[in-house]
C-alpha cells in the first residue's frame, strides 16, 4: 500500500463520452435561499482533508494523456491546470492502479459561461472507454452565466453504466477550490462533495453485474467538449470566443491499496485499514443527515426513479443507502 496522503480526521468521522437523452436534462433556476441554508449545514459538520498537505508533485503521482501543451502549473507546482480550447483539451491520469480506499482531489471549476465544457474527475480501469472496463464516474457540467453546475455521477462494470445521479451544488464551484471525493470498498460506494455524501451506491454482497470490486483503477481527470450533450441535452454549444476554458486541481489524496501484478498483498488485508473497517462500509449518523438533505433539495435526476427509461429497476435500486 502506498500512503500519499492522509487525514485522521476522516477516520475519527466513520468511526464516530457518457450521453445523456435529452429527456433527462431539466432546466433549474438559481435558488439562493436554498444554497444558503445548504453551505451552513455543510459547514456545521466534520470537514475532510482541509488541514491536510499535499506531498509529492504532479510528477511524482500522474502521467498526462494527451495535450502536454494544454497542462501547466503554478509557479510552486502545487496547481494544475487544465486548459480547452477548440483544437483539443488535456487529460492526466495516476501513474498506480488500486483497488479500493480513499481518493479525493480539490478542483476549481471552469468559471464564466462554461457550457458545453465537462470537467471529468473519475477512476478507470483502462485509459479508454473499453467493453468490459469498470469506472466510477464523476463529471462537471458546464452552464450559461448565472445558471448552476451540476455535477454527474455514474458506475459502469463490465462496460455498462446507464446509472447516472445529477445533482445541484449548494455553492459556486468556481470561485474557490473544493474537495470532490470516492470511499470505495467491497461493501459501498460513496461520492463525496466536501465533507457531504451526495450518493451512496451499495453492494448486495453477492455475485453481480452492477458494483465494480474486483479490477484495480488507475485516477483520471480531463477536460473536453460535450456540447452535444452535456448542457440542456445538447440545446447549449460550446462559445468557444470564450476559450481557454481553464480547470484547475491541487491536493491529491490517495489512501488505498496500490495494486501490483498478480495480488497485491493488500487485496487480503483491507480491513486493517479504516476505509474497509466496519464503520466505513455505512454512514455515520451525521453523514446521514447531510446525505438526507442532499436527497430532499438537490438531486435532479436518479436513474432509480427513471420509469420511462427502467420500466423494470436495475436490481441495485433495491438497495438501501441507509444501511
Amino acid at each position: 500500500m502506498q500512503l500519499l496522503l492522509r487525514d485522521p480526521s476522516l477516520e475519527a468521522s466513520f468511526s464516530s463520452p457518457k450521453v445523456l437523452q435529452p429527456k433527462m436534462e431539466r432546466r433549474v433556476s438559481p435558488m439562493p435561499t436554498l444554497l444558503f441554508i445548504a453551505a451552513l449545514m455543510a459547514a456545521s459538520y466534520f470537514i475532510i482533508s482541509e488541514a491536510a498537505d499535499s506531498k509529492g508533485s504532479f510528477q511524482d503521482n500522474f502521467d498526462i494523456m494527451w495535450s502536454q501543451e494544454h497542462f501547466s502549473t503554478s509557479p510552486d507546482g502545487q496547481i494544475w491546470y487544465l486548459s480547452l480550447d477548440k483544437d483539443t483539451g488535456c487529460g492526466f491520469q495516476t501513474k498506480q492502479r488500486y483497488r479500493f480506499g480513499w481518493f479525493s482531489m480539490k478542483l476549481k471549476l471552469v468559471g464564466g459561461d462554461s457550457a458545453g465544457v465537462v470537467t471529468a474527475y473519475y477512476m478507470c480501469t483502462e485509459n479508454g472507454a473499453g467493453p468490459t472496463r469498470d469506472e466510477l464516474d464523476i463529471e462537471f457540467l458546464g452552464n450559461r452565466t448565472g445558471q448552476p453546475y451540476l455535477i454527474q455521477t455514474n458506475v459502469y462494470k463490465n462496460g455498462t453504466g446507464g446509472r447516472e445521479m445529477r445533482h445541484m451544488l449548494w455553492f459556486d464551484p468556481t470561485e474557490d477550490f473544493h474537495s470532490y471525493s470516492v470511499l470505495w470498498n467491497n461493501h459501498q460506494l460513496v461520492f463525496f462533495v466536501d465533507s457531504t455524501p451526495v450518493r451512496v451506491f451499495k453492494n448486495n454482497g453477492e455475485a453481480n453485474n452492477f458494483f465494480p470490486n474486483e479490477k484495480p483503477m488507475y485516477m483520471f481527470s480531463s477536460i473536453w467538449n460535450a456540447d452535444d450533450w452535456a448542457t440542456r441535452g445538447g440545446l447549449e454549444k460550446t462559445d468557444w470566443k470564450k476559450a481557454p476554458f481553464v480547470s484547475s486541481y491541487k491536493d491529491f489524496s490517495v489512501d488505498g491499496c496500490q495494486w501490483e501484478d498478480p495480488y497485491p498483498a493488500c487485496v487480503s488485508t483491507t480491513t486493517q485499514n479504516w476505509w474497509d473497517q466496519y464503520s466505513a462500509w455505512h454512514l455515520s449518523d451525521s453523514q446521514k443527515m447531510d446525505y438526507a438533505w442532499v436527497q430532499r433539495n438537490l438531486v435532479i435526476y436518479d436513474y432509480c426513479k427513471d420509469y420511462e427509461r427502467y420500466p423494470t429497476l436495475p436490481v441495485e435500486c433495491s438497495l438501501s443507502p441507509w444501511d
